[in-house]
This record gives C-alpha cells, structure tokens and sequence, in this order.
C-alpha cells in the first residue's frame, strides 16, 4: 500500500482521502538545495517514508504498512554536521552534537522518519526531518512536518511501503 500525502505551506496536510492541520519549519519552505543545518525551514520535495519510531511506554505500535521502530531512552539524532553519524539514529550518551528522541514532551511520542538527505547524506544539508505530534496550537517546528497525534495515527494507517510526504510551497 503505497500512499502519497501533500504538506502545504500554507498548513494544509491531504492525501488518502484526508485533511487535516499542520505546522511546518519556522524558517518557512524552501528548496532543497538551499537547506542548511539549523535553518528551521521544511525542503520543498517529495520525500520516501522510511520508517516510523514510537514510544511503546505510552502505547502499543501504531497501525501502520511502513517498519515500526520503539524508541528507547538511550535514543538521540546525530545533527553534527563533522560526524560520520550526520542524519542518523545514534546511541546516547555521545561526545557529539545530537537531539534526544525520547522527550518529555509529546511530540516524538509517534516520529515518521523521512528519506530526506540520506541517500547519500551531504553533512550540513539538514537533519531529523521527520513527521511527527504537534504541539498544542500547531507552533512552526525546526523543520519537519507536524499533525495532532490522532491526525497523525491516521494518516500512520495508510503508509506502506514506496509512501511519500510531499512539502509544497
């Protein structure tokens, strides 16, 4: 079951029959080839979903075609454009510059990772663009694509392999 879904700058997310809310980056959309690490803007592009991460402490696996990976506390995202591990899942505790997945807050309770600079990866083009909760009042992320969770398990429903996300000015 492939499925395709459309992010929108203007905050609209639709695809499989559905429409919801979303946020995107806080630095807006913008090319591909003008990303950068830390720029806060959501690449405009089509995006393959890889896989999806959760926190099996605040629920079982979502229902979902595409490969569903728990979360552990240990777990972080290697952001450090001088590593080897740039864009990658990593182990904590590391010397390097990373972001914790497991958080206090809610919104990497679900995260569906996106193929975005990662085949290959170019260290400084951008990393952990995922689509994941929203916080409450749909704020701009650091990049990704943000749904309100139940929006989000729906949309978990129809994912399959050779999925998208597209991010659309």
């Amino acid at each position: 079951m492939a499925s395709s879904f459309i992010a929108r700058a203007d905050g609209r997310f639709e695809g499989g029959g559905l429409a919801f809310r979303c946020a995107l980056g806080r630095g807006g959309v913008v090319a591909a080839a003008q990303k950068r690490e830390g720029d806060g803007a959501s690449p405009i592009g089509v995006w393959p979903v890889r896989r999806v991460y959760y926190r099996a402490d605040k629920g079982p696996a979502p229902e979902t075609g595409v490969p569903a990976v728990a979360l552990r506390p240990q777990d972080g995202w290697c952001d450090d454009l001088a590593e080897a591990d740039y864009n990658r899942l990593v182990p904590l505790p590391c010397p390097f510059s990373h972001e914790r997945m497991w958080r206090a807050d809610p919104v990497y309770d679900l995260v569906v990772e996106l193929g975005y600079n990662d085949n290959p990866v170019v260290p400084g083009k951008g990393s952990a663009i995922f689509l994941h909760v929203a916080r409450e009042g749909y704020p701009p992320t650091e990049g990704c694509v943000a749904l309100a969770e139940a929006d989000l398990r729906a949309v978990l429903k129809h994912l399959g392999g050779g999925s998208v996300i597209e991010i659309r000015a």
